[in-house]
């Protein structure tokens, strides 16, 4: 498992920059994505959604005739309920359209079927439904305030949970020197992957099974959540996820709209089809990222950390998303907020609110761009506080490559890795020292700043981590199947899904790896529940450790299988056979795969008497034998400009430091950590989705929510480092977060580097141009 075969770092095997197989449908438009598929009577569905965030619904009707249906219309639905073993958490009952009551702007209250999309929004909007308004809860501190209005009324409050951690603060909280006080928040967000939402459904009338096409990160946990709520065997059930234009996290959960469009095909027998709108989304869909941080943080005289004392609200939505539950953002909020750092106090009080929202699903690098943020704004106080540069200070909090492996305050175990050294890589490239010794302000009279983050993303959560969550679905062993053709090349089959990320590619150049078959000759099918082996999917950075390694291990079994047939084949031993340039060598004879695979298929009176029976497929499972995760890091660094007078920010530098164990293939590392980069600048800077007091989201267009686009992205300029993971095979950790992470963190404290002339902190994102503006009218105030 260790080794690289015959493919290391080169010849398309791991390490290489070979170019992604997706690519050349992707670059030539021929990818298929739910809404490019067709099927001969496919119709049409739209929503009708609650105008309204909290309300009783007193009456319904539809028109005669119309194909136009509530949820008691939909015999034999369950509703998404989703369990946790952690001690308080309270369950929500998720209706897949409102029952007697809506409990945020966008809930599903009646389903339309026609034979487009714009008459089925039409037919939708004829539906007759009554609505008692209810007081809306549309903040934490709403929801917690005394009398609050109740979601559910079951519960006697508004918390999904509410959590503790103390390892013992108060004796360094009576003692310590320095002590800093922050009051930080975090936007809430939607997640815009390219793609939105969608999902086709049909009956198979040959297979007697129910297919769904949709667009998932998980397809193997949505065969299992549709079965639960529609209440037939998962047997009956075939989910194969086509090409998808992102994920996130918003694609990794199960939605109520496809149990309705799957219940549809499965009552009708016939096809139907939902593609999510992008109002539909910044209305409806994925929320995430909305925290709230009060801190007080002890050290020094030097600045150097020595505990922590933390309140984390998390507005939390109006229901429990399946399978990941309500808390999960909180719960890694209250665990990762002491991040990269060496410290033992640490007191932290995590309060999940339900609020008259969407519901949060995971989004890329769940709860940690607030933790980062949280957490690098605090150590950029502390080095304020005592008067040091906070890169210095920083680097002498970080906990140092010497210590590793290492086990923090929160029990995380951090497994490799030299934090303080990526610190010193950006610090030498962002060009500190010189900055320092320059102009405060440019020529057009701006402010310049630079400001760093360091970060650590645990990745390829598994069986002890998602236990110790109380999740309904636990992961465990990731499956591959391998399997040399008649001609000589390799199939493999996962039931992961790739979402962008190139999984094609990687999974690929593994096998290649570890059998020698040519990366061209190596063809990958991922994500169908009736082709692929078991696997609960893409999400937690876990793909590449988790599939990889089990494609490792089914490759190493395979190669084992094929020495034996061609050390026959070429009147030598086993242990004589190598891989290499494509081919099957022993000493100076050679064979072609393709000589192996018409041996086992077409010839078999030129098999060895005591050949392996099982043949050329393997299926193999893999998980880490330490099962703790493992953890990527990186440091960012920026170089801003202020505009005082329009409080607009121009990024003129910025730099990475990451690693993420061995890369498979570090094009493809770098394209992630410039995709997640750039989503990083989006929530530093431009992203939001506000509500008001009535719970009416104030963000429904792209003119009220604001992307980056390819003026406002810096040219990121990343280094690699690769410190080898104990625990995985060949070293590997995951790679997806980890850029979306630092940016909020470090374009902020760069922010408040260049303004610090004129005592300004912002401690809230997005630093938009009104914020700064306000910031600066106050501290010369």
């Amino acid at each position: 498992m260790d080794g690289d075969g015959g493919g290391a770092r080169g010849g398309g095997g791991i390490g290489a920059r070979v170019r992604r197989k997706e690519d050349a449908r992707h670059l030539a438009g021929r990818g298929q994505f739910t809404s490019d598929i067709r099927i001969a009577g496919m119709r049409d569905v739209a929503f009708l959604r609650s105008p309204v965030a909290h309300a009783r619904v007193v009456s319904r009707r539809a028109p005669a005739g119309a194909d136009l249906l509530f949820l008691d219309d939909l015999t034999g639905v369950g509703e998404i309920v989703t369990r946790s073993s952690i001690p308080g958490y309270k369950l929500s009952s998720w209706p897949v359209m409102a029952r007697d009551r809506v409990r945020y702007v966008g809930e599903i209250v009646a389903m339309a079927v026609a034979a487009d999309r714009a008459a089925a929004e039409d037919l939708a909007e004829r539906a007759e439904v009554e609505f008692e308004p209810l007081p809306p809860i549309a903040s934490c501190a709403a929801g917690r305030a005394e009398g609050a209005a109740l979601l559910h009324p079951e519960w006697g409050d508004n918390l999904f949970l509410h959590s503790r951690f103390d390892s013992g603060i108060e004796a360094v909280a009576a003692t310590a020197p320095v002590k800093v006080e922050l009051d930080i928040t975090c936007a809430r967000q939607v997640m815009h992957p390219m793609e939105g939402k969608g999902v086709v459904a049909w009956w198979d009338h040959r297979a007697g099974m129910l297919v769904v096409q949709t667009s998932t990160q998980v397809p193997h946990l949505i065969r299992s959540g549709l079965a639960e709520v529609l209440g037939i065997p998962q047997a009956m059930v075939r989910v194969a996820a086509p090409d998808v234009g992102g994920g996130f996290g918003y694609k990794c959960l199960l939605q109520p709209e496809e149990i309705c469009v799957a219940w549809l095909a499965l009552t009708r027998k016939a096809a139907f089809r939902w593609i999510e709108d992008r109002r539909e989304h910044l209305v409806a869909g994925a929320n995430a990222r909305q925290h709230h941080y009060t801190l007080t943080a002890y050290a020094n005289e030097q600045g150097r950390l020595l505990g922590l004392d933390a309140q984390v609200e998390v507005d939390t939505g109006a229901y429990s998303v399946w399978p990941f539950t309500a808390v999960l953002e909180a719960a890694q909020a209250g665990g990762n907020l002491p991040g990269p750092y060496d410290f033992r106090a640490y007191r932290a009080e995590v309060f999940s609110v339900a609020t008259n929202k969407p519901p949060f699903a995971p989004y890329r690098g769940v709860a940690r761009p607030g933790v980062c943020f949280a957490i690098e704004l605090t150590i950029d106080a502390i080095a304020r506080a005592v008067g040091r540069e906070a890169c210095d200070v920083r680097a002498e909090n970080l906990v140092p490559g010497s210590a590793m492996p290492y086990v923090n305050v929160t029990n995380k175990h951090y497994d490799s890795g030299d934090y303080p050294a990526s610190l010193a890589t950006v610090r030498e490239q962002i060009g500190l020292d010189a900055f320092r010794a320059g102009p405060a302000r440019d020529e057009k009279g701006r402010y310049l700043g630079i400001g760093f983050a360091t970060y650590t993303e645990q990745s390829a959560h598994n069986t002890k981590v998602f236990a110790a969550w109380g999740l309904p679905l636990v992961p465990g062993y990731d499956q591959a199947q391998v399997k040399l053709t008649p001609d000589g090349a390799l199939e493999v089959r996962a039931g992961i899904h790739t979402i962008g990320q190139g999984l094609e590619t990687t999974l690929a150049q593994i096998a290649h790896s570890m059998t020698g078959v040519p990366f061209e000759n190596i063809r990958v099918t991922l994500g169908d529940t009736a082709t692929t082996p078991y696997s609960t999917g893409a999400y937690a950075s876990r793909g590449i450790v988790m599939s990889g390694g089990a494609v490792s291990r089914a490759g190493e079994v395979l190669a084992g299988r094929i020495k034996a047939i061609a050390a026959h084949l070429l009147q030598t031993e086993a242990e004589q056979i190598e891989f290499r340039d494509g081919r099957i060598h022993a000493g100076a004879a050679s064979l072609d795969y393709a000589d192996v695979g018409r041996a086992w298929y077409l010839r078999p009176e030129q098999l060895p008497e005591d050949v392996n029976t099982a043949g050329l497929e393997v299926t193999e499972g893999y998980k880490p034998a330490t099962d703790n995760g493992v953890f990527s890091y990186a440091s960012h660094a920026a170089k801003i400009a202020v505009d005082p007078e329009t409080g607009i920010v121009e990024i003129l530098d910025y730099v990475i430091a990451e690693d993420c164990g061995r890369m498979v293939n570090p094009m493809i590392v770098e394209g992630q950590t410039y995709g997640g980069a750039a989503q990083g600048v989006g929530t530093a800077l431009f992203e939001e989705s506000p509500y008001d007091e009535q719970g009416q989201p104030l963000a429904s267009t792209l003119i009220d929510y604001i992307l980056p686009g390819p003026t406002e992205i810096p040219a990121f300029r990343i280094s690699h480092s690769e410190t080898l993971s104990p625990h995985t095979a060949h070293g590997i950790k995951g790679v997806g977060e980890g850029g979306a992470i630092a940016p909020p963190a470090a374009i902020v404290n760069a922010i408040n580097d260049a303004l610090s002339g004129l005592g300004v902190r912002i401690t809230q994102i997005p630093a938009t141009p009104e914020r700064i503006r306000a910031a600066i009218a106050e501290a010369q105030a």
